[in-house]
Parts: C-alpha cells; structure tokens; sequence
C-alpha cells in the first residue's frame, strides 16, 4: 500500500516496526506509533483503500473510528481470522473498532434463516467472535459489539431507509448487492434493500471509515454515492483481499470442504487440509499460503516450517514473501507446508475448542445450528421423508419436477427482442411451450436441437402474452457483462428423465408449486455450479441416472 502523499511534519518513519508490533500491548503500541506508522498498520494486507486522505487527515488530528459487520447466517469459519487479524491491527494502530452482528441483513438476504433462529445465531456469533479475538490476543474492552436491530428499527434510520429508497435505482441496488446477495431471476425486494442499510449503518454507528471484503466494493461505492445526498459525509472503506478456501475458490460457510469450522476437531483439521488444493510450486489460488499470509504472519510476525533434517530441517521465516519465493521453486514440499499450518492453527483454535466445551454454549451450538438429520417435520413431528435427505419437507429438493429436454424449435418473441420462444420436448404425448430471456446470452442455433434441463412445475406464467409451460434452467454470473449458459445432462440423455439431487432419488415431486409459498424462490438461493462446473444444491449433485448435470465454464455461477 503507497504512503505517498504523507508530507505533514508530524509523520515519521520507522521501517522496522511492523516486525515487532506483536511483541506489544495494544495500547503501549498506539502511544508510540506516528500517524504514518499508525496508517501503514492500519491498511497493509489491505486489497484497496477508497479514501485513503481521508484516512491520512484524520490520523492527524485523532484516532480513526472504523466498523466491521458481519451478518449472521452460517457458522464462522477459520476465514474469520483474516477479519480478526486486521482488526487486531486496528486496534493497535488505536483505532475505535464496532463489531456489528448484521441480524437484520441476514433475514434480508434472501431469508437465509427465520427470526427465532436468527436470534440465536447472533448469540452464537458473539460468542465465537469474542473467543476468536481472546485467542489472538485482543482485548475485548477495546472493542464495542452492537446488533442491527438495536438501531435499524428505530424511527429515524427507518425513515432514513425510506429517504434512500426514492433515490437509489433498482439497477444501482441490484448491481451494489451482485458479489455479497444471493443473486436470483425474480430476486426479492429485501436483497434490494440490503445494500442501502449497509451504507446507512456508516451513518448510524458514526465512523470514519467501514471495513470489510474487496467483494463489497459495490456496496461500498454506493454509500459513498448516496450518503452525501441525504445530507451525510462520505466515509472511507478498507477492504480485504478474498481469501481463496481450501479447495481454491472463495473460502465459503456453505461448501463443506472449502472451510474449517472453527470448533473442528484435530482429525478434522488434519483431514481436511490433507484434501486442500496445494499444488507444488503453485502460489495461485492456494488457501494454504494465503492463510499463512493474512492470518498467521500478521498475528505472529513469523512462520515456522517444521520437517524433517534430510528435507533440510525446520526453518522460521520472517517475511511471508520468502515463504512463497521457496514454495515457487519447490523448496518447501506441500506437504510439509500443510503440516506446519495444522500445527499453527490448532493452537488458534485450542483456546476456542475449549470455550465452547461448557454445556451452555453447547447448546447454544446445537440450537443455533441444528443438525439436519435430526429436524422434525409437520406438526406431528415425524421424521424427514427417505427421499428428503433429512431434509424439512417443506425445503425438499425433490419437491421440484425437473426434467431433461430437448428443444424441437427455437425462434424469437413476436412482441419481445430480448426473448427466445422454444418448443421443448419433455418426454410428453405434445412438446410445452417455454419463454425464456436469453437472446443477450445465447444464439438461436446454440439452442437449437439442444438437449437442456427445465423445471416442469411451476405456475405457467405469460411472457409478453404467450404462455410459458416451464423454465429453462441456466448458470449466470453477474459482472460487465453478465453471462448467462444452459445447463448440459450428461451425454445421452432422453427427454423426459428426471433429474434429481444426489440423496435425494426418492421424493416426489409436487405436481404443481405453490407460488405463495415460494418453494421454488427457497431452494433456488442454494442451487450453484462448482468449481468443476457441476450443478449442485447445498453442495450435493444434480444428476439423472446417467450422471451429473454440467455447465461448460460459468464456475460458481447460480442457477435460475
């Protein structure tokens, strides 16, 4: 991160104290750092920095205020500790540091959990952050905790909300929201709104500066468009590279095997960074040594490699770039790299293993997240049909009626240029006509004779006055420009075959989905393509009895 700019007499430069900064208390350590100093420990490891003079210019004259929000929805993971490592560094550059339990913006995502569940979730929450920060060493008095709905009710910030809805545009909240909101085709008007709060929340918890993920960016930049035009100063924004998981893509509390779960045991530690993508001689995309990088040189000042003397014997580095310099010519095996970050991060989460081993927050655990397979259903509480997984009925994937089809025709909308009009075979005695928005996406010979994936049984809706019998299912990723791909059934395939999600063979199907219940809108927000490209929900596979269901390259990309 560039200083460039500093040319107030008051700044100094001592080059050599980011190295010893772990060896002082938090407070001893403001008291000796020059605005400079305070700067560069306030925005290294950071991807970006909007507002960096504003930073500078409040540096001079006092401590930086800056808020960090976290919505509570699935567990944290060891990710969290790239989060807990910067704060740390702001708290020992003498910043006043918020931790906001974002409750309010978790419902709103899309509905990710009811009320009652998220009421423990944010206790849950409290609890892990605040064994994450003693684990590391951060005293809790420096730091104040506050939940959204403490203050995102009151009649002032809802008014707020209000006077922000008749400024923002639909295009704008959509675009601010694409990277963090779950992204679907009919989103909801809540994961519109998201956005807006998280840029009021600057105003209502008066701080100089949010910090968070470079994937807020857009939320972040629509704060800084807006705020100043309900009357409100622009604040800064400080922003956290994505750190990759384990499996090489973005670390995730959905995807069982990108994370560790921060009360894991030991075998699981082991287990699952003994599966982690760690090519040798690879520093792309590598979880393992991005973990080394923002979490334990930040927190310990050094690295320690522990192996074996014919390999060379244990060597301690004390700059991470040497780390990935030997890890590039193969100098430290992945292995061996695996194995000295196992250590390193058992001994993080010990501290925490150990706190939640008391009954009390045993249970907390427990209700906060229950096991799946252990849910009740119905009012009678009987357990989760065969062909539910475990699953609540009442989100069973195997409730949707999706099928392999192939289109017979395909030509465009006579009333719409952005809409292709299919005749698609789907195993019945006459081929169901579909409407669907791909024009912008796909060519009319791609689709042509394709073989495809649909939804059978929703609510048959007019598009531009012609009737659509089912949905084309595709992957899409938002971005400039947004791409769009129909999903592919393995090679093979006949019309009409079910598809169906692994675990999930036996259920049947409801002959037509209850738009009021929003079955479809429920299921839909965890039906994503893999990194491998292969259609998934909740991280199981869609298949037919010939195999998976595949797009051709839209890694990550959601299903609608």
């Amino acid at each position: 991160m560039s200083t460039a700019g500093f040319s107030h007499p008051r700044f100094t430069v001592r080059r050599s104290f980011l190295r010893t900064w772990t060896h002082l208390p938090v407070g001893v350590m403001a008291e000796q750092l020059s605005p400079e100093e305070k700067f560069e420990l306030i925005t290294r490891n950071l991807q970006e920095v909007l507002g960096e003079e504003k930073v500078k210019q409040i540096l001079l004259e006092r401590e930086l205020k800056v808020y960090w929000g976290t919505a509570t929805t699935g567990k944290p993971h060891v990710a969290y500790f790239v989060p807990m490592s910067k704060i740390a560094d702001f708290l020992r550059a003498g910043c006043e540091v918020t931790i906001l339990f974002a409750d309010l913006h978790a419902y709103l995502d899309n509905m990710k959990a009811p009320w009652e569940l998220l009421e423990l979730r944010v206790k849950y929450y409290e609890q892990v952050i605040k064994a994450m920060l003693e684990s590391i060493g951060v005293p809790l008095e420096k730091l104040r905790f506050i939940k959204g709905t403490d203050f995102q009710l009151s009649r002032e910030y809802t008014l707020d909300v209000y006077r922000l809805s008749s400024m923002v545009t639909e295009h704008d909240a959509k675009k601010a929201g694409a990277e963090v909101v779950k992204q679907v085709e009919h989103p909801l008007l809540s994961g519109l709104l998201y956005p807006g709060l998280q840029a009021l929340d600057e105003e209502y918890l008066k701080v100089d500066a949010q910090f968070g993920g470079v994937d807020e960016r857009k939320i972040f930049t629509l704060a800084e468009k807006y705020l100043p035009s309900l009357g409100y100063v622009k604040r800064a924004h400080l922003m956290n590279p994505m750190v990759p998981g384990l499996t090489g893509a973005k670390m995730s509390s959905s995807e069982e095997e990108s994370k560790i779960d921060l009360l894991d045991s030991k075998e699981d530690v082991k287990k699952k960074l003994k599966k982690a993508f760690c090519e040798p001689g690879n520093i792309q995309n590598n979880g393992v040594l991005s973990f080394v990088k923002h979490v334990l040189f930040p927190l310990r000042g050094e690295f320690s490699i522990k192996r074996d003397l014919k390999w060379g014997g244990d060597k301690t580095y004390s700059v991470f770039e040497e780390v990935e310099k030997d890890f590039a010519e193969e100098m430290i095996h992945p292995g061996d790299l695996k194995a000295s970050v196992e250590a390193a991060l058992n001994q993080l989460l010990e501290p925490i293993r150990k706190k939640f081993q008391s009954p009390e927050l045993r249970k907390l655990t427990n209700s906060a997240y229950p096991d799946p397979s252990k849910t009740k259903t119905g009012a009678k509480g009987a357990k989760a049909s065969a062909g539910g997984g475990g699953e609540d009925d009442e989100l069973a994937p195997s409730r949707l009626d999706i099928r392999v089809g192939k289109i017979l025709s395909v030509e465009k909308h006579p009333d719409a240029d952005s809409l292709f009009l299919e005749k698609i075979d789907v195993g019945e005695s006459e081929p169901r006509t579909v409407v669907s928005g791909l024009v912008a996406y796909v060519s009319q010979q791609e689709l042509q004779d394709r073989t495809v994936v649909l939804l059978c049984n929703l609510k048959p809706q007019k598009m531009r006055g012609i009737e659509s019998q089912a949905m084309l299912l595709c992957s899409s990723v938002e971005g400039e420009p947004r791409r769009v791909e129909p999903l592919d059934p393995p090679e093979g395939s006949s019309p009409g075959e079910r598809v169906f999600v692994e675990g999930y063979e036996t259920g049947k199907p409801d002959d037509r989905l209850n738009p009021k219940k929003k079955v479809w809108e429920k299921l839909q927000v965890d039906l994503k393509v893999s990194d491998q490209c292969v259609a998934q929900w909740k991280d199981k596979k869609l298949m037919t009895k010939l195999g998976q269901i595949t797009c051709k390259t839209l890694k990550g990309g959601n299903i609608s």
